[in-house]
């Protein structure tokens, strides 16, 4: 797989600093029963790497100890880690909002079918992949059959009350099919709820609309067709200064499945770890009882996708 690093690092981003940290977005592990085109994490059904005991419990005690409001799981398909129900069960009972970064078509496989209904007990937001409104995109995104299990999911969510319960948080995410900006959330978000009702009878609360990052998975298919150098033109021509003051690596730290610490999820899958003084990554047990607010944040050139037009994070538009 080709590699962007070397590209990005020769780009220069402004400076951003962090402010108080309310969120841990945790990666679990890299497998996933998907292999999406789209995806930065590489992640795919043959991987292996997965959160072990020991930093589960470590993430548990930062949790408790830092006073953090917000866990957000991720992977992979972060439910097919053997602790997810325990992590989840933990972090609600220290009064942490959990949300689970699902793809939907795990709730259907042999073995997570009992998933849905775990996480409708625990109140966990459920944060659901759905690239498109039509079979066909979606299906070329994420493999053959992904669309129709997806609606399946979504089915189940809702008689569960996901979507329609306040108390039982349904947000879909959008990424665009290549290489161009995501269109205007509200606008994009109002056509998928008319037509997921109309067609299915499905109901959400939000639609998050995800700018593509230009690394790893994406970044080498961009790499190979020729286009990265068009693509970053397109996002730096895009820079919208004001989404700098939203952007979600001021208040958010992520954890890698090992426990190292990086800015981002998209800075933890270039290996661009926060650093300690003496230049060696720091860890979960580094920061139970430390401070790491209002520290710098480490850029690259990829950060241009998170500024660009209406601007970009986990939590969609800024």
């Amino acid at each position: 797989m080709l590699n962007t690093f070397e590209k990005l690092k020769s780009i220069s981003f402004p400076k951003v600093m962090k402010k108080d940290i309310d969120t841990l977005q945790v990666n679990l592990g890299y497998r996933c029963n998907q292999r999406c085109v789209h995806c930065h994490v590489n992640a795919g059904p043959t991987r292996k790497e997965e959160m072990s005991a020991d930093v589960i419990e470590l993430l548990l005690q930062t949790l408790a100890k830092r006073k953090i409001k917000v866990l957000d799981l991720t992977g992979g398909a972060p439910e097919m880690h053997p602790q997810f129900c325990y992590l989840v069960k933990k972090a609600r009972q220290l009064g942490v909002h959990v949300i689970d970064r699902c793809n939907l078509s795990i709730l259907l496989e042999d073995g997570y079918k009992h998933m849905a209904e775990f996480m409708a007990q625990h109140q966990v937001e459920v944060v659901a992949s759905l690239p498109c409104y039509l079979e066909e995109n979606v299906d070329k995104q994420r493999g053959d059959g992904i669309f129709i299990k997806s609606i399946s999911a979504l089915q189940i969510l809702n008689t569960l009350g996901y979507g329609r319960d306040e108390d039982l948080k349904l947000n879909l995410v959008y990424n665009p099919q290549g290489a161009q900006l995501p269109p205007a959330q509200a606008e994009l978000e109002a056509s998928y709820k008319d037509i997921l009702k109309e067609r299915y009878d499905i109901d959400f609360h939000q639609l998050f609309t995800i700018t593509n990052v230009p690394i790893q998975r994406f970044g080498s298919t961009l790499l190979s067709q020729n286009k990265f150098n068009a693509y970053m033109d397109l996002l730096q021509k895009s820079f919208v200064a004001e989404n700098l003051h939203h952007l979600m690596c001021r208040s958010l730290l992520s954890v890698d499945w090992q426990g190292y610490l990086y800015d981002c999820d998209f800075n933890q899958m270039l290996d661009l770890a926060i650093e300690n003084k003496n230049k060696t990554k720091k860890h979960l047990r580094d920061i139970v009882n430390s401070d790491l607010d209002h520290n710098s944040v480490r850029v690259l050139g990829h950060c241009y996708a998170c500024t660009a037009g209406q601007g970009s994070s986990c939590g969609g538009a800024l």
